[in-house]
């Protein structure tokens, strides 16, 4: 099993903060908007086999899926790279972008503010404190109660697919950008970026693989939770819930597991 390592703790003390309200001139589209660049070399690999995420921006506090589902995908129409999410206090918000260092990010989010594109906003650290007493097993924990905020709930996604529900990888993506970890967006990807993993050497915050479209091919992807359970997004209409590997339907259609630390 691949350590964490020291180094990437040293950016894991938590840093929220928060700007006061100040006039917005007219609106400039995000685009247009000078952005600094975030070399992927930046960011401290330590032994995760994704890189992780520093700082990001969240913006808004929404009492439901839609308002929050709508505001991500204004963002996204803006060229932003935005995720929407269920808080602990169990409200909607929003996330966008990554920066190696807090100034960038502050920076950024003047710069949008002041174009018009959000108003009030939080720099964040998405890194769980308890990382530097009990590194992979906080990491793990952190995962799955993340996941388990989404049960429940009928979720949309804020980019392509609102129409269709938030599709299982994107609540996987979001997931582990949550826990500070860059997972690519499609479950292809997200396959392809894991070290593979027997099922039963399965730990919690492992992804499982599934092919429930074109036979042989990764379509579907979720969140092991441990005793044979994983949570996922199971398609349009229904809500994230959890399910078993052992159930007919997953087991005749398992591709594997992935690991990313």
């Amino acid at each position: 099993m691949l350590g964490l390592g020291r180094s990437y703790f040293v950016y894991a003390i938590a840093a929220v903060l928060c700007l006061t309200a100040c006039s917005s001139p007219a609106f400039m589209p995000a685009d247009a908007i000078p952005r600094q660049p975030f070399p992927a070399t930046a960011v401290p690999q330590a032994n995760f086999r994704l890189p992780g995420i520093l700082f990001t921006i969240q913006v808004g506090a929404f009492s439901s899926t839609e308002r929050a589902a709508r505001f991500a995908a204004g963002l996204i129409s803006q060229g932003l790279d935005a995720y929407y999410f269920i808080d602990t206090d169990r409200l909607f918000k929003v996330r966008f972008e990554r920066y190696q260092t807090r100034e960038a990010a502050r920076a950024r989010a003047v710069a949008l503010k002041a174009g018009g594109v959000i108003d009030d906003f939080f720099i964040v650290q998405p890194v769980p404190g308890a990382y530097r007493i009990d590194p992979e097993n906080a990491l793990r924990d952190s995962i799955v109660s993340t996941a388990r905020r989404f049960i429940g709930t009928s979720y949309r996604w804020g980019g392509e697919s609102a129409q269709r529900g938030f599709d299982c990888s994107g609540l996987t993506m979001t997931v582990y950008r949550l826990n500070g970890l860059e997972l690519p967006r499609n479950s292809r990807s997200q396959f392809d970026a894991g070290e593979p993993t027997p099922r039963d050497a399965l730990k919690p915050g492992d992804l499982v693989f599934f092919a429930t479209g074109r036979k042989g091919r990764v379509s579907h992807v979720g969140v092991y939770s441990g005793r044979g359970q994983f949570i996922h997004a199971p398609g349009e209409g229904r809500r994230i819930q959890a399910a078993s590997l052992d159930s007919r339907y997953f087991r005749k259609r398992y591709m594997g597991a992935r690991r990313y630390f």
